[in-house]
């Protein structure tokens, strides 16, 4: 095992950057500095859950029954009985018992009604068209609205907002597009995303010296970083007098700070979820499991081998903790074998609806729509405090790539799709204009079409653009857009 206790892969100056926040809010861009506080102490959450690959919102919430159509043969449309409504809620659920994936074994149930019925009333899906079909810039554009405001992210926005004094208000455990960083140079390094590769160990990183074998007593350490900070770094030093004025030096010194901030939080043990065994032996080490560890497991029980569910484990403890306000999640192009089935989730994720469109979509969207059940439910009953819980101040944004195109073999159940702009998302949040589908689709074409702003109302001239949306959702979570001009969105938010 070596001298490090299951040494994560990561590098500790990059993950220490929260306590940052009032030394750099000076060189938030015009629009974002409007809105920051530095009292801030009225925090709203985002969840993001990235759709890799490209989630068809007419394969979910918006699907199309047969008997709809006046060409049910030639398009994706389902047929009536796999179609589920529930209540009085609009929206489509489409649930099916997989016999494979193209040529890959899986069979078992993919559901997606479970979670209509549980949270439709803080369901919206809007419809949207986005600007390219390219994965990876899609992918982006999915979270800056097309660089709707300064190339910022969604993320990057809702940190700079609400994430001062958290210690890492802005955590991204996805990849690809979802994971680069806005463009805007001017944000505070403290609302930037920071990268989590494998949140089973990411929390073991947090510390200086704990976790470490035959590590130093503290007050060596204590010690070691005094006589750096006063000697090797004072300001007459050779180092300082060559180096002094680099920004870079200037960020690592708040990183620095930072540090000593997460330490005393015991954020190690808060966030580590991992149990004290033979392969993970916790306390040999000085460690133990954090106050949440066994729940979290309890309800993500396929942590281990499933990284989505690890995700969702961490996602919980960074927001219940006050750690982050904001967490991005969302499988990887990688395949998940070895937990319920030979195969768990095919190889580049909702892009294998290259090779077998419904059977990917129905399990993918199972998959995402299983992590973020569980999520709420443990948010649900988490007080914030003020008889609100963490989910009423939540918001979960279904991100994706692009939608797929709809044209099929005649009467084919199994078929291939390409890439295609026209889609929708689906965003779930007790601030959002809930139990409602913004928009709608032709059942002839099964494109989608646009809605009002203002009042929601279904416009089939409309066409629904990314900065719309973008706007739409940071609205939804309180932030005051209008210095980045963007365009009001009250269809989106609840009344």
């Amino acid at each position: 095992m070596g001298r490090m206790m299951l040494k994560p892969k990561l590098n500790r100056r990059q993950i220490l950057k929260g306590f940052a926040a009032a030394a750099a809010a000076a060189s938030l861009p015009a629009g974002a500095r409007a809105q920051i506080d530095p009292g801030q102490v009225d925090p709203r959450f985002l969840i993001v859950m990235t759709g890799t690959g490209g989630a068809s919102i007419v394969d979910s919430m918006l699907a199309v029954r047969a008997s709809q159509s006046s060409n049910p043969a030639g398009i994706n449309v389902y047929p009536d009985a796999m179609v589920q409504r529930i209540g009085d809620l609009p929206f489509s659920a489409i649930d099916q018992d997989l016999r494979n994936i193209g040529p890959l074994p899986y069979r078992g149930p993919a559901n997606q009604s479970d979670f209509v019925r549980r949270h439709g009333q803080d369901m919206m899906a809007v419809t949207h068209t986005g600007t390219s079909v390219n994965h990876l810039i899609a992918q982006k554009r999915s979270l800056t609205g097309n660089d709707a405001w300064n190339g910022a992210t969604l993320q990057e926005i809702v940190a700079a907002t609400y994430g001062q004094g958290a210690p890492v208000p802005n955590v991204n455990m996805s990849s690809g597009g979802y994971l680069e960083p806005g463009i805007d140079t001017r944000l505070p390094d403290f609302a930037r995303a920071e990268p989590v590769i494998d949140p089973k160990v990411w929390a073991l990183g947090l510390d200086g010296n704990r976790g470490v074998d035959q590590a130093p007593p503290r007050g060596a350490l204590d010690s070691a970083r005094r006589f750096r900070d006063t000697i090797i770094e004072a300001p007459n030093s050779a180092f300082l007098q060559t180096f002094g004025e680099s920004p870079e030096i200037a960020r690592w010194k708040a990183q620095r700070t930072g540090q000593l901030g997460i330490e005393e939080a015991d954020l190690i043990r808060k966030l580590t979820f991992l149990p004290d065994t033979l392969g993970t032996p916790l306390e040999r080490f000085g460690l133990t499991p954090g106050p949440d560890a066994a729940r979290v497991r309890e309800v993500f029980p396929l942590w281990e081998i499933d990284p989505m569910e690890a995700q969702g484990a961490l996602a919980y403890l960074l927001i219940k903790n006050r750690v982050s306000v904001t967490v991005t999640i969302g499988p990887s192009s990688a395949p998940v074998v070895g937990g319920q089935q030979t195969v768990d989730s095919p190889p580049l994720a909702f892009d294998f609806s290259h090779s077998a469109h419904r059977a990917t979509q129905a399990l993918m969207w199972s998959r995402m729509l299983s992590v973020v059940d569980r999520l709420i439910g443990l948010l649900k009953a988490e007080e914030f405090g003020g008889g609100e819980s963490f989910w009423d101040r939540s918001l979960v944004y279904f991100a994706t790539d692009f939608g797929r195109s709809r044209r099929r073999p005649d009467n084919a159940e199994d078929f291939g799709t390409g890439h295609a702009l026209n889609n929708g998302s689906l965003i779930v949040s007790p601030m959002a204009n809930g139990g409602k589908i913004l928009g709608g689709v032709d059942p002839d074409t099964v494109l989608t079409y646009g809605f009002d702003p203002q009042t929601g109302a279904p416009d089939v001239g409309r066409t629904m653009n990314e900065p719309e949306i973008f706007a739409g959702i940071l609205q939804a979570l309180s932030v005051d857009t209008s210095p980045a001009r963007l365009p009001n969105m009250p269809a989106m938010r609840r009344g």
